[in-house]
């Protein structure tokens, strides 16, 4: 039997970073997350982790680890094994390269340098006997539609907390943005250019709504605040219509992505568009819009003072730093964690800034704080204070 894999996140990450996962919902023939995902299972197992693999769709598989005493206040590591896409990249992107303190690859901070630091941080605190059970759940498609923690919790998992282990340069992260995917259909009617009596302008009338939700977003939006996460916001995401130069656009739709703050609901925006809509066709003779919701996803929002936020700010404060709290303006995994009833906060190496981008990296010294600091998280954790 081969001896275990070595305490090292670094090292981890950079055998992580070096299977191609790539999201084949995002990237038509990707390979998925099986193979990255077998190669952690055998890593955790061979750490003394009772590891299954749970497969979610086809060829899509969970890690889920579990260490310490059975069902005693858990504590949930997450983190999702997908990446996205590498098109445009600047370096190979599945050949890591580590320079100037620096690990370069796709998913080297989004995320597997956090995946890395919390399972060697648990294996490491596991290493003394625990006072908690630890759970590291090690997902799929968090980059699509995140049917790897969706799974999770439909099948039941239980949790005192979670630390999802998201790139926030080490900072606390206990509330994040969620948002809304949907779009809008104008009907015109379709007529030769030169007969304005009979024609409708659909794209024209796109645009009047487009003035609207411009209009919403700075005399409306951005009068809501949360004190991390600032103001929500929308934009159009994409625009198609027409059909020719001498044709009065029959159709036109809006794709609209509205980014949305703790206390807004999906019905709130659909309803607030509902009236701009409502708006703009009271005003015109013969259109008519519809709206379609695709994708929701609710924001995060845990209280500064729990549990798991003073676990980690106490962590970090013993290991010399300061223990920054901020918000996340991108969305993650730990909604559906909080929404569960586990609160879920996220705290990881690594910059959101550099997620999908052409050079993606993480900091070494990073991804070895996270996990120093996860370890004293871990250790702590269910001992009384």
């Amino acid at each position: 039997m081969p001896s275990p894999f070595p305490l090292d996140p670094v090292a981890l990450t950079e055998a992580l970073v070096a299977i191609d996962s790539r999201n084949p919902s995002l990237v038509p023939g990707a390979p998925g997350e099986q193979r990255v995902a077998q190669f952690l299972a055998d890593v955790l197992q061979g750490w003394g982790f009772a590891v299954s693999l749970q497969e979610v769709a086809p060829g899509r598989p969970n890690v889920v680890a579990r260490i310490g005493p059975t069902g005693v206040s858990p504590l949930v590591l997450n983190g999702h094994l997908d990446v996205v896409g590498t098109e445009g990249m600047v370096h190979a992107p599945f050949t890591p390269t580590r320079r100037d303190g620096k690990l370069f690859a796709r998913g080297a901070t989004d995320m597997k340098g956090g995946v890395a630091a919390m399972c060697v941080a648990a294996a490491r605190a596991a290493q003394q006997e625990l006072a908690a059970e630890l759970i590291i759940t090690a997902v799929c498609d968090e980059e699509y539609r995140s049917i790897g923690t969706a799974h999770l919790v439909q099948q039941g998992l239980r949790a005192a907390a979670a630390i999802v282990t998201e790139p926030t340069r080490c900072t606390i992260a206990p509330a994040h943005k969620g948002f809304v995917w949907h779009d809008v259909t104008v009907h015109g009617r379709a007529a030769h250019g030169s007969r304005p009596d009979l024609g409708r302008d659909a794209i024209m009338h796109a645009g009047q709504l487009l003035t609207a939700l411009h209009t919403h977003e700075q005399q409306v939006l951005f009068t809501r605040t949360h004190p991390l996460l600032g103001h929500p916001s929308l934009h159009a995401s994409t625009i198609t219509g027409g059909s020719g130069w001498s044709t009065y656009p029959e159709l036109c739709t809006l794709q609209i992505e509205r980014r949305t703050i703790p206390g807004e609901t999906a019905d709130d925006v659909r309803r607030e568009v509902e009236a701009l809509m409502q708006t703009v066709v009271s005003n015109t003779d013969g259109v008519r819009m519809e709206q379609t919701v695709h994708t929701v996803q609710p924001p995060n929002d845990v209280p500064v003072d729990a549990a798991v936020v003073r676990a980690v700010q106490q962590a970090l404060t013993a290991h010399g730093h300061d223990a920054r709290i901020d918000g996340l303006s991108c969305w993650t995994d730990a909604a559906l964690l909080t929404a569960a009833g586990i609160p879920a906060i996220c705290f990881g190496p690594g910059d959101l800034a550099l997620a999908h981008s052409a050079e993606e990296w993480v900091e070494e010294a990073e991804i070895v704080l996270a996990a120093n600091v996860l370890e004293t998280v871990c250790r702590q954790w269910g001992r009384a204070a």
